[in-house]
């Protein structure tokens, strides 16, 4: 571990989460792992060559390749038994469909008690240029409950299923040009930590990235532990942070959109 800011009821790591989770006890995890070996083909990141994004830079960073290492076996088992003794609440872990599965096994080796698996589904995301299959349109989050007690959350019979976009509109630091590959949006980050968190409690972010479970987990009043590797997007995690703090009566005011409220009759 080489730097550690606060900022506010936040606390950021940059370093290797592996050296740095023994330091807290946190209520949640809800992070973004990186993707498993087989997402970091050649062929995945085709977004930027479409004509569909207009901006320049979100094409730039959509286009490159991915700068992160796949997640491994063994990292996926740590941070799934870490949760599962440090922490009294939800594991919550995105993931390829493909990789469920996987996270379920993990997730119940290191103790968890496996709950349900979620989709994210993105009415933006890119076309299979290859035209020999259907494209991807959603990812996968796994759901694990690592308290003592039997599970709880704020979303009654709320089924597990979250529309937005890629980019949250009109959002300065939040929205338009995404400043990490695989950054997720503010609205849906504030979902769920509206669902399965309560105020006052702490949350965690291995995989903090471009900080954005931070952004969402500040600006409704939880703690906040945060763990990033690259200098460069934790750069990027502390001034989001820093920005959501100023900026919290504006977030305040905007209620995320369920997807019944975007018209997309889901069906499920």
């Amino acid at each position: 571990m080489s730097r550690v800011e606060v900022i506010g009821d936040a606390t950021l790591y940059l370093g290797d989460c592996r050296d740095v989770l023994q330091e807290f006890s946190p209520n949640h995890v809800i992070t973004d792992p990186p993707y498993e070996a087989e997402a970091h083909g050649a062929g995945r990141r085709l977004l930027g060559r479409t004509a569909e994004l207009k901006d320049a830079r979100v094409r730039e960073i959509e286009a490159a390749p991915l700068d992160f290492d796949a997640l491994t076996e063994e990292l996926r088992d740590h941070l799934c038994a870490w949760a599962a003794e440090s922490c009294s609440g939800w594991l919550l872990a995105f993931c390829q469909a493909e990789a469920v599965s996987t996270w379920r096994a993990a997730m119940e080796a290191g103790g968890a008690k496996w709950r349900r698996a979620m989709v994210w589904i993105k009415p933006d995301s890119s076309p299979q240029l290859s035209g020999d299959r259907p494209a991807q349109g959603y990812e996968s989050i796994a759901a694990a409950w690592c308290g003592n007690r039997g599970s709880v959350w704020n979303g009654g019979g709320k089924r597990g299923v979250f529309t937005y976009g890629k980019h949250d509109p009109g959002m300065g630091h939040g929205g338009g040009a995404n400043e990490h590959p695989t950054q997720k949006p503010r609205l849906l980050m504030a979902e769920l930590v509206d669902l399965f968190t309560q105020e006052g409690q702490s949350i965690a972010d291995p995989f903090m990235g471009s900080g954005t479970t931070g952004v969402a987990a500040v600006q409704a009043g939880r703690r906040f532990f945060g763990v990033e590797r690259d200098p460069r997007y934790f750069d990027i995690a502390c001034r989001r942070i820093e920005q959501a703090y100023k900026q919290r009566p504006l977030f305040e005011a905007e209620p995320a959109k369920a997807p019944e409220q975007l018209g997309l009759g889901l069906g499920v």
